[in-house]
């Protein structure tokens, strides 16, 4: 090896090691205990001394629902605050069904993580069934620890006149047999994109859905939901992101309910989107973003 190719060899070594270190460095994970003691695996990315967002995802999700979000350039001046919640991922999955059906408890878990990461009155970002998170805060904590919220096809309420019944769905992730709630996953996880994403992130996904606790999976449906307390309790700013196309909640029931209970939910409709929109449109979603976080300031 001649003194030039060495030369050059050391340079783009150095480059990517910089380049690596520097993208390690931006990422931050640890792990808070709830006050029942399940341990919940937290992330950080972006700007440790930038306005804090929280993201809360759904239903058999995990921090990677919000990968489009934590790596986009659109958002690396925020303190970006991942975490799983029990049952899901890398976070504690207890066995007692009571653990997943008092939906305090989520509350409570959020309640730890704003507590432990230090974030300063944050913006909260709740998708699906993290939408019912946010309501159960608000209802246990009022809003005084946040900033504002924003609710992604969020589930309002567990009714059957906002939710699209999917009957056989739901039971196949309920059922015993192993082949049968695998193959309900896959089709749940069809069932959140109206633009489907590519082959390896749905694949991703699916994995993380399969890690999930089957005692949260069945339980879920008869989780208490706090909503009605919970969302008329927000003064401060409240946006509603919902995919015109979404195949697991009812758009407009959902925002009506939303707008019963609190007249001044603001809401955008994303016409080509189900489910996700923060996947399926995320440019368009990281700007809404980043827009309502400077409307905050």
């Amino acid at each position: 090896m001649n003194r030039f190719v060495r030369m050059m060899f050391g340079v783009v070594l150095t480059a990517w090691l910089g380049s690596a270190w520097g993208a390690a460095a931006m990422t931050k994970h640890y792990t808070v205990t709830a006050p029942d003691g399940v341990a919940l695996a937290v992330q950080e990315a972006g700007d440790p001394d930038g306005p804090a967002i929280v993201f809360i995802h759904g239903l058999l999700g995990s921090r990677l629902n919000w990968e489009q979000q934590t790596s986009s350039p659109a958002l690396q001046g925020y303190r970006m605050v991942t975490y799983d919640l029990r049952g899901h991922g890398l976070s504690g999955q207890p066995h007692d069904a009571e653990a997943y059906r008092d939906g305090r408890r989520y509350a409570d878990d959020l309640a730890a993580v704003l507590k432990a990461s230090g974030a300063r009155r944050p913006a909260l970002v709740g998708w699906s069934l993290g939408g019912v998170v946010i309501s159960n805060y608000l209802a246990a904590y009022g809003d005084a620890g946040i900033s504002g919220a924003v609710y992604v096809d969020a589930v309002i309420e567990l009714s059957a006149a906002l939710i699209t019944p999917h009957p056989d769905v739901y039971a196949g992730l309920a059922s015993d047999d192993l082949a049968t709630h695998l193959d309900a996953i896959r089709t749940f996880l069809a069932l959140c994109f109206h633009v489907q994403p590519d082959g390896a992130t749905f694949s991703r996904l699916q994995s993380g859905a399969a890690m999930a606790s089957w005692t949260m999976t069945r339980t879920t449906p008869t989780m208490a939901v706090h909503a009605s307390t919970g969302l008329p309790k927000a003064t401060v700013p409240v946006l509603a992101i919902y995919g015109a196309q979404d195949a697991l909640v009812q758009v407009q029931p959902s925002l009506a309910r939303a707008r019963e209970l609190n007249p001044r939910v603001r809401a955008l409709i994303y016409e080509h989107s189900g489910h996700a929109p923060f996947l399926e449109e995320p440019a368009r979603f990281n700007h809404d973003l980043a827009t309502f976080m400077h409307s905050l300031r």
